[in-house]
């Protein structure tokens, strides 16, 4: 038996994105820059997808480039800003925000530019004041992350965005997480730059999006052919585009599901897992958080030695933070930067659902994981 709790490391393909990439596999299998007929059917299924994926963002098709993944989105936000403001050598971004942003930053900070990483507070929150004040005429772009890949955390981007173009900065969001999951209609708000990524709402990976506002000074990362308007080059990946068209559909349909549905799948389980293990405590802001989205820490316990329990016993996929740091014996910095207590640090377990887990999924993980949380307990040195 397979449960699996670990959609913000990834997600399944859904059936009908497979559906829609198996044609561009197979016998459709044109170059989208041909001029003959055969190459503009792959062309035709880029339009079509960029126009899915611009309806579930509320924004206009030529706004969207096709990438690789969230982070190369990333990468192309933040060093656009600073290559078309050379006068401005300065990044505002947060202590949480996923290592897509905060090792190009901190590259960046070894070629001489200023980066500036706003602190946040016990449940992981930003101090609105805390982001103004940092934000100066030097500042070429505040780059905040939409939610929090580890504790789930929904940001206020669209203010912080406000705040950013009323000192003359650019802002980029890193909407990795939350696109698919909560409403998001970018034509009334002053984001700049919004980075996505295909697998995590079913989509495959090796597909990613960037939105780039309208207007907004814009430098390519990529140079070489005339693909994606001269915006992204080289050669389409025409098959995970179609899948990712499709996965725009789908989460467009299943907004609701996730509001609900999913939302009363992870409540359920937080609820029992607080209520049958010893000294729980959920990490981040539950009022403002993802619905699909539960980190909870255990005192005294290894992570590690949880999620290798919970597979034993029930075949039950968790994680222990971001699947990029996946083996590191460090503890999360999201956590650190939270001023969690060390005791509870290492003991930290992510559950991310989706549309296709099930009550019964959350039936084993409350009925695998107090007896193990507890035995974990006697054997700590620290634990009775």
């Amino acid at each position: 038996m397979l449960v699996y709790v670990d959609n913000n490391a990834t997600t399944c393909v859904a059936r009908e994105v497979f559906e829609a990439m198996v044609p561009f596999l197979t016998d459709q299998y044109g170059n989208p820059s041909s001029a003959h007929p055969f190459g503009k059917s792959a062309s035709k299924i880029i339009v079509s997808s960029r126009e899915n994926l611009a309806e579930l963002l509320g924004c206009d098709a030529d706004e969207l480039i096709f990438t690789s993944c969230g982070t190369e989105s990333d990468s192309t936000a933040i060093l656009s800003a600073l290559a078309t403001q050379q006068n401005r050598r300065k990044i505002v971004t947060t202590a949480v925000e996923h290592h897509a942003v905060l090792k190009v930053c901190k590259r960046l900070q070894q070629q001489g530019y200023k980066v500036e990483y706003l602190p946040v507070d016990k449940h992981g929150r930003l101090n609105l004041a805390d982001v103004d004040n940092a934000i100066d005429d030097e500042t070429a772009l505040v780059s905040v992350m939409w939610a929090n890949n580890e504790i789930g955390n929904i940001y206020p981007v669209e203010r912080i965005a406000e705040i950013a173009h009323a000192r003359g900065a650019l802002f980029h969001t890193d909407a990795v997480q939350a696109v698919g999951k909560v409403k998001i209609n970018l034509s009334s708000t002053a984001i700049d730059f919004l980075s996505l990524s295909g697998h995590k709402l079913h989509a495959p990976k090796g597909v990613g999006a960037l939105y780039v506002r309208r207007f907004t000074p814009y430098w390519s990362f990529l140079t070489g052919g005339h693909q994606e308007r001269g915006q992204r080059a080289g050669t389409e990946n025409v098959a995970s585009i179609a899948g990712l068209g499709m996965a725009a559909l789908l989460a467009q349909e299943n907004m609701e599901v996730e509001q609900t549905y999913v939302k009363g799948l992870r409540d359920r389980m937080e609820a029992g897992l607080l209520a049958t293990c010893p000294d729980p405590a959920v990490n981040g802001d539950i009022e403002h958080r993802l619905p699909n989205t539960s980190s909870i820490c255990f005192k005294y316990i290894e992570g590690e030695a949880i999620l290798l329990r919970l597979y034993q016993a029930g075949g039950i996929c968790a994680s222990s933070g971001s699947a990029c740091t996946s083996g590191s014996l460090e503890p999360s910095h999201v956590l650190r930067a939270m001023g969690l207590d060390y005791r509870m640090l290492h003991g930290s377990i992510r559950f991310s659902f989706s549309r296709y887990n099930t009550e019964q999924d959350v039936d084993v993980i409350l009925e695998k994981t107090p007896p193990i949380i507890k035995a974990l307990r006697e054997m700590s040195p620290f634990g009775h």
